[in-house]
């Protein structure tokens, strides 16, 4: 086994699967669902190294007792260790026993996220995936977002819909912002960001080696805070691109999955 001690030789896919994984740092036995690979892969890690009370689903209708690595699985055989049909799911969902990590092609600066569509609604420029059940989502459990291209094309002033709610007043009924929404981590190529800002407004938390603040704000469509004790996103240790390479992806599938530009 690898020691805990940071490397310098990690790929950029590797770094942020390592920031999305902290998302689910502390949180128990609930539902980690990942949506989408670099999310997936960062569930497992999450698992496997710090959240050994999470669980997770083999992707159809049972809970897994490890995490089952992504691309082809050769001899491997899954260890599962319970029933989880999607009723099940909703149980879990509506209890708040569950925190997902969704990639949404749009995000503005409280988090209202897009996964529907493009352009007037009426007259849609590209259909996207549908509202799906994002909106429950969002305000019955925790969510946190991996958004893999940085661009005022996807941190955009306002949604073209708002598929996931977010902490804008303007969107809540008498201005009250509902108690249910908790959004927590946002992870781009360029940074970490969360919702401590004035009125839960997005902020940097920390900028990917080689990244500065001037360039994540350049990149965004909107104004950004900035945190009191930003730094640069800590680089994965030894132990955790073990991990990473042999027991969740050991086919280099993430590689692709995130570049810097």
């Amino acid at each position: 086994m690898a020691d805990d001690t940071t490397s310098t030789d990690y790929s950029l896919a590797d770094l942020c699967i390592v920031a999305c994984a902290e998302a689910w740092r502390g949180d128990g036995e609930v539902l980690a669902s990942g949506m989408g690979l670099i999310p997936r892969i960062a569930a497992g890690l999450a698992r496997l190294s710090f959240s050994p009370d999470l669980l997770l689903n083999d992707g159809e209708c049972r809970l897994a007792a490890e995490p089952i690595p992504v691309g082809p699985r050769g001899d491997f055989k899954p260890r599962l260790e319970g029933w989880l049909p999607f009723r099940r799911v909703f149980d879990l969902l509506w209890s708040g026993k569950r925190h997902a990590m969704t990639m949404p092609t749009q995000i503005d600066r409280f988090g209202n996220a897009n996964i529907s569509l493009i352009g007037d609604p009426d007259r849609p420029k590209v259909q996207l995936l549908g509202v799906r059940g994002i909106p429950g989502n969002t305000i019955n459990h925790p969510n946190s977002f991996f958004v893999p291209a940085h661009t005022p094309r996807s941190f955009v002033t306002d949604v073209d819909m708002a598929s996931g709610v977010g902490y804008d007043p303007a969107r809540w009924k008498d201005g009250v912002r509902s108690d249910f929404c908790e959004l927590r981590r946002v992870v781009s190529n360029l940074a970490v960001l969360d919702f401590g800002g004035a009125d839960n407004a997005m902020r940097i938390v920390s900028v990917h080696p080689g990244v500065s603040v001037d360039e994540v704000r350049e990149q965004t469509g909107f104004e950004l805070a900035v945190a009191d004790d930003c730094g640069e996103t800590p680089a994965p240790t030894a132990e955790q691109l073990e991990i990473i390479a042999t027991a969740l992806d050991p086919h280099g599938m993430r590689l692709a999955a995130v570049k810097r530009g």
